[in-house]
């Protein structure tokens, strides 16, 4: 680092320097122009000496400023991302010599040569070939992304952009000179990473791991199906199969439930790249989490017969909850709620306007949601007598002094019918229940939401989700918040406009999914205790993928139906294949909290129990943890998509023989260089403290010399 050093003047002119050192002059001239005893030497010593120190001083008044400049060289950074999903180990084709082209086409064969753990060996070899000439970094990803290389290739899961989104968040506005990215090419998680790959402004490198020749394989590529039934209804799931260099062969299909086969079908193989959605129509004749495998037949000398299976979890439900939506007028967000909340096959929601509101029967519901609508009469005596769950929406229409009346939650004084637009900002402290990370961020960043213009006041048992933010300012005021009174569940959101959270999550991600989880999360949150269960425990989900984290919930209510969290909950969980685990539940905010972490893949079973003087209780349930097979699901190597992200950045594809090569293309890249970052820091003269000791300095000499000479 070189550091370079000047004086600026700002708005002060240079000529002010020339006039402070002819008054140090001056000032030295007029002290010892009288004759003295001191010899002309001690004479002329002494008057230097005054004339800088006055110089000095006089100068330091004028402020002027010190202009530092460094300039701080960075080598330019080669980034490298290895996959580390279990595709690229399992598909591995025995050793062989690579064959087609190599630097800037596609490869034909197995290129890998059986030998990942070599390949990792390679990649940690540019480091040293490269020198000390160059900042390389070391990276590995499957569903996450993760620091240094890896040789184990056991992730479930691949996602190729969102590890280069990060790979660019962490190293924005550095110089970046290469990226080396090795990978089959295959992914099951996020968009397609060349649109990811566009965002880096340097040349990306692209190591073909994997085979892309087509081997005999039958393989279930897909299943699409509802995750929800009914009890006594016909489902339907969709199957999507493919089939390679098996012309001529016959698929069976088949799909069992619990040991028995209740769908089959034959289907001919009729091309080398074969592919075909076959439509099974099943049948929901048992309540709760169902368990169906679907199968292909394996044939002689296939590939793999990891990816012929696939299972799926059903959940049949015996009814459907009815949620009543009583609206004011004509609003775009009703539609969004409405949609939003059947999204989950087990809600029904019935709309209807505030004037139609003596056609219905509130006991046929199981929540009631008021959009701009406060309630009077016969539909207020009845949520109060039944304290039926109650969701108020607030916006430009609502009676702010008739909804003061009616709760005691959230207080709202406001003098007239003014809205502001209101952002969404997450509280970290809220626990009612769980809503993903991914989902607040997003609810964060969409457009605001119109809230009533007021000051906001909030009970103490009222529980935060989100809080207003009006501009850059976060403000205590609630946008959206829940509460439990005496088991009474009430629902507030303070502000109207979610139509715009919807089209903006379209606009920016395609679909619906944060908008749905908080509608979902919401309903299912003010909906729990409709039977006034006085334990309760349910999972996060019934059916939670290999290697997420497991969470229960557990709620506790005294005889007043008042939420309490003193006694301890413990909960077994017991495996069909006999593992069994015991946990103790954690409090959060009135309720309980379990994070049992990742377990393996197994049928659960749950019994909880806790104590209350002399009293016990139990809940029971059960859980399943099944198992990923995304990737054994495509067996065949995309180059051409690692082509195509390596040619739109002025880069080359090279093959897992080629690594060592790429040091020597690095090096030959003329883009590729040190760049030196210039940083210029002003800071005031007088800040110098060396300053100061030269003028101590000067003085004491001066009197020392005079001391010394008796002229003092």
């Amino acid at each position: 680092m070189l550091f370079l050093f000047a004086i600026t003047w700002g708005a002060v002119s240079g000529w002010w320097a020339v006039a402070c050192l002819l008054l140090g002059l001056l000032y030295a001239w007029l002290m010892y122009r009288q004759p003295v005893s001191l010899g002309n030497t001690f004479r002329n010593i002494l008057f230097t000496i005054r004339a800088i120190a006055v110089f000095v001083l006089s100068f330091l008044l004028l402020a002027p400023l010190v202009r530092s400049v460094s300039y701080q060289p960075q080598k330019p950074l080669v980034l490298i991302l290895q996959d580390n999903s279990e595709s690229v180990k399992l598909f591995t084709p025995p050793k062989s010599s690579p064959r087609g082209r190599t630097l800037s086409g596609v490869s034909k064969v197995s290129p890998l040569g059986g030998d990942v753990e070599g390949v990792t060996t390679d990649l940690r070899g540019i480091k040293s070939a490269l020198g000390d000439n160059y900042d390389v970094r070391e990276f590995n990803f499957d569903r996450t992304f993760n620091n240094g290389l890896s040789n184990k290739f056991n992730g479930k899961q691949t996602n190729i952009s969102t590890a280069l989104k990060q790979l660019n968040d962490q190293f924005v506005n550095q110089n970046i000179g290469a990226i080396i990215l090795a990978t089959d090419g295959l992914y099951n998680q996020g968009s397609d990473p060349q649109y990811e790959a566009r965002n880096f402004k340097t040349t990306i490198y692209t190591v073909a791991l994997g085979d892309t020749t087509p081997k005999r394989d039958l393989f279930i590529a897909n299943v699409n199906y509802n995750k929800t039934a009914f009890l006594g209804n016909d489902f339907e799931i969709e199957v999507l199969t493919e089939a390679y260099q098996s012309k001529g062969e016959t698929m069976r299909l088949t799909v069992t439930e619990d040991g028995r086969q209740v769908a089959t079908q034959n289907i001919p193989v009729n091309s080398d790249a074969f592919q075909k959605l076959v439509p099974l129509k099943l049948t929901a004749d048992k309540k709760g989490v169902r368990k169906f495998t679907i199968s292909i037949a394996p044939v002689k000398n296939e590939l793999s017969t990891q990816n012929n299976t696939e299972t799926i979890y059903v959940d049949v439900l015996d009814a459907k909850q009815m949620v009543l939506l009583v609206y004011n007028s004509i609003n775009p967000d009703i539609n969004v709620i409405k949609s939003g909340i059947e999204s989950n096959k087990n809600y029904d929601v019935k709309t209807i306007l505030s004037t139609d509101i003596s056609t219905i029967k509130p006991a046929d519901y199981s929540l009631i949601i008021l959009h701009q609508f406060i309630p009077t009469g016969a539909l207020q005596n009845f949520i109060t007598k039944s304290k039926i769950p109650v969701w108020y929406m607030l916006g430009a229409q609502s009676d702010l002094s008739a909804f003061d009346q009616i709760q005691s939650i959230i207080k709202v004084s406001a003098n007239s019918y003014q809205i502001q637009e209101v952002f969404a900002q997450p509280v970290a402290e809220f626990s009612a229940f769980t809503l993903s990370d991914s989902s607040k961020l997003k609810l964060a960043s969409f457009p605001p939401l119109l809230a009533p213009f007021g000051s906001y006041t909030s009970s103490p048992a009222n529980q935060v989700l989100f809080k207003q933010k009006i501009g850059n300012i976060t403000t205590t005021y609630p946008l959206l918040s829940f509460a439990d009174e005496g088991g009474h569940r009430v629902g507030i959101l303070t502000g109207e406009g979610l139509w715009r959270w919807q089209l903006a999550e379209y606009k920016a991600y395609g679909n619906h999914h944060a908008v749905e989880e908080l509608l979902d999360q919401s309903v299912q949150y003010l909906t729990a205790n409709a039977n006034r269960q006085q334990f309760r425990v349910y999972a996060a989900k019934n059916v939670f993928d290999e290697g997420e984290n497991v969470i229960l919930n557990a709620e506790l209510y005294n005889d007043a139906l008042e939420l309490v969290n003193t006694p301890d909950v413990k909960i077994d969980l017991k495996g069909v294949t006999g593992k069994s685990y015991s946990f103790l539940f954690t409090r959060s905010g009135q309720s309980y909290q379990l994070d049992a972490g990742t377990l393996p893949v197994d049928e659960y079973t749950y019994t909880a129990s806790t104590k209350v003087g002399n009293k016990t209780y139990t809940a029971n349930g059960q859980l399943t943890v099944k198992a990923l097979n995304l990737e054994t699901r495509q067996s065949t190597a995309n180059h051409h998509l690692l082509n195509s992200i390596a040619k739109q950045s002025g880069g080359v594809m090279v093959l897992p023989s080629q690594v060592s090569k790429l040091a020597d293309l690095i090096k030959k890249n003329e883009n590729i260089k040190t760049v030196v970052y210039e940083d210029k820091h002003y800071s005031d003269l007088v800040d110098i403290k060396w300053i100061f000791a030269l003028i101590l300095a000067l003085l004491s000499a001066e009197w020392f010399i005079r001391k010394r000479e008796g002229e003092i």
